[in-house]
Formats: C-alpha cells, structure tokens, sequence
C-alpha cells in the first residue's frame, strides 16, 4: 500500500508539473518530449515544424521564437515550471548570420518571455559545440573559436544569455555528435551506407571523437534540468558519451549487427575521391564526400565532459544497446 500511495503522489506532482520545450519537432526535442510525455509531465512543443511523430501533435503550438509577441504570449499562458529551449536553426549550410536569426533574436526573445514567469524554477538553454571549431581546446568557457557561421551564430546565443541571464537557476548544453532514433543527417546516412555495404574505413586515419546516443542524451538533459546548478563558473555542459567512439569500432559495431566487416581504402584514394566531390559541389552536384566532410571524418575531436559524468555518472545504454535500438528504429521507419 506504501508503493501505491508513493506512486499515485509521484504521478500527482508530475502531472502538476509544467515543461514549455522549444524545437520539440527536432531530433533532440522529439525524443525529449516522448520521455517526459511518458513520465506524465504536463508539456508543450513550441516550434515552426511539425513534429516527426505523429502521436505527438496534441503538445504542439506553431510558434516562430522570431515573433516576440506571439512568443511570449504562449509562454506566459502556458505557465511553465520549466524550459528547454532547443529551437535553432542548425545546419551549416548558412552564409550569413542574419540567415540564423533563430539562433540569436530567437534566444533574446525567449529569455525575455521566461523573464515573464513568476513560477519558473530553471531554463536551459541549447548552444552547440561547434562554437568551438573541431579539434580545439578552450581555455575558458569563454573562449570561442567558431570556424562556421553557424557556430558564430551559437556563439551570440551564448553571449547574449551572459548579458541577459535569467532570474532562474539556469544551464547552458552543448550536444556533442548525437546520433539514435529520430535523427536526420549526417548520422543517419552514416548508418545507411553502413546498413547498405556502402561504408568504407579510411587506413591510417584511425578517429577518436566524442559521440552521443540520444538516450543518453535525454538521460542527461532531463538530470540537468532537475539539478541546481547555481555557480556561475559551472554553467556549461557539454552531452556526450565515455569514453570517446573511434570511428572505425564504431562502424565494424554496426556492421557486425548484419555479420560483416567494413573494408578499408587508403587515405590518399578518399583525398582525391574528396576532391571529385569539391568539384561537384561547385555546380551544386550532391556527393558523399568532400575534403569539408573528409577533415570532420579524420579529425580527432575528444571532448571534456566531466562536469555533466558528475550529475550522471551512470548513463542507461552502453554503445551497442544505442546501436540496437536505433537499427529497429531505423526498420520500423521504412
């Protein structure tokens, strides 16, 4: 009877509990949204896209986070105990910041509407972690050195959330490489071509990156919205996994899920294969490799996570169970 009692008070307070998530039609957001959906949190997705899972529209508002007005309106309506905001626009294929609009005005506006709420216990807020080019290695968590204009474009949504900060406990993530079910490119081609023989290893170019399955991911997020994190000095986490993938174990994992080994071409034959790629690119040819894509493929980029393995020392799923669970995603998706 003492369980029952403690799960019926436990689902009384989540149900009473408010999550206003932002880009809840994304990769990240959608599977956020399912694992508080499922935990019987009251929650909405505010966002310009629909959402990727169909069971999932009953949450979702279409709101530009570029419209103060609209925004802040919806956010002091729904009243929410807390906020992730994940809403950004995210690919690379931006020539100027005034294209990534969502990533600077969009973070000024939602800061001002969380300003608003008089119940609201924490905000977090996506940055990403390319505001620091691949391979280097910040003194300070003030030190950027974006090599992107999207990353400029996290950047000023760093910089801007220093100057506005909010009157709540509040964190700022940035997602490593994230891969599982729901997401799109480049990790899901990834995948692809590995479910279709068409991936190859690169020999002398053995990769260590810093990787993260969206489980984990997920765990992650939800332990640091739930976590004081009151210091100035510690208000900046990385997502990932431990230890780092090498992307060539990682690949031969997948692979041996269908009973074969990947082959491996030499580096010099991938270059010039790039360079093919380059050349298409300029007539707006799509193809699967390009010296931009070769270098991400080839350079190391290990991440310290420390700070967030101190909330969650103990993540869910180990790299194979990811791997599982996002090839049976990836076939009851076809």
């Amino acid at each position: 009877m003492n369980y029952l009692t403690d799960l019926l008070v436990k689902v009384y307070y989540m149900d009473k509990i408010k999550i206003l998530i932002t880009g809840a039609s994304g990769f990240i957001g959608t599977n956020l949204l399912e694992k508080f959906i499922n935990d019987g949190y009251s929650v909405l997705n505010i966002d310009i896209n629909t959402p990727k899972n169909d069971r999932q529209v009953t949450y979702y508002m279409n709101i530009d986070i570029t419209n103060l007005s609209k925004l802040k309106k919806s956010v002091i309506d729904f009243d929410p105990d807390y906020i992730v905001h994940l809403a950004a626009r995210t690919d690379l294929k931006g020539e100027t910041l005034n294209e990534y609009s969502a990533n600077t005005i969009g973070v000024r506006n939602i800061l001002d509407a969380a300003n608003c709420l008089v119940n609201l216990r924490k905000i977090i807020i996506a940055s990403s972690m390319l505001v620091c080019g691949l391979g280097y290695k910040p003194e300070n968590i003030f030190d950027y050195h974006p090599t992107t204009v999207y990353g400029e474009s996290k950047v000023i949504t760093e910089q801007t959330i220093w100057g506005n900060q909010p009157n709540c406990d509040w964190a700022i993530i940035r997602p490593t490489s994230i891969w599982g079910e729901w997401f799109g490119s480049p990790y899901k081609d990834f995948f692809d071509m590995i479910i279709a023989r068409k991936y190859f290893n690169i020999s002398d170019k053995l990769c260590t990156k810093t990787y993260g399955y969206i489980g984990n991911t997920i765990f992650q997020i939800e332990r640091l919205l739930f976590t004081d994190t009151l210091e100035l000095d510690n208000k900046i986490f990385y997502l990932g996994d431990i230890p780092p993938n090498n992307i060539e174990e990682w690949a031969n994992e997948i692979a041996g899920f269908f009973n074969y080994k990947i082959l491996t071409i030499p580096y010099w034959m991938i270059c010039i294969v790039a360079r093919f790629g380059d050349m298409l690119k300029k007539y707006n040819i799509p193809f699967p490799m390009t010296t931009f894509r070769l270098n991400n493929m080839t350079t190391d980029n290990e991440i310290d996570l420390s700070n967030i393995i101190s909330i969650t020392p103990d993540l869910p799923y180990t790299r194979k169970q990811g791997i599982q669970r996002t090839l049976e995603w990836i076939y009851s998706n076809k």
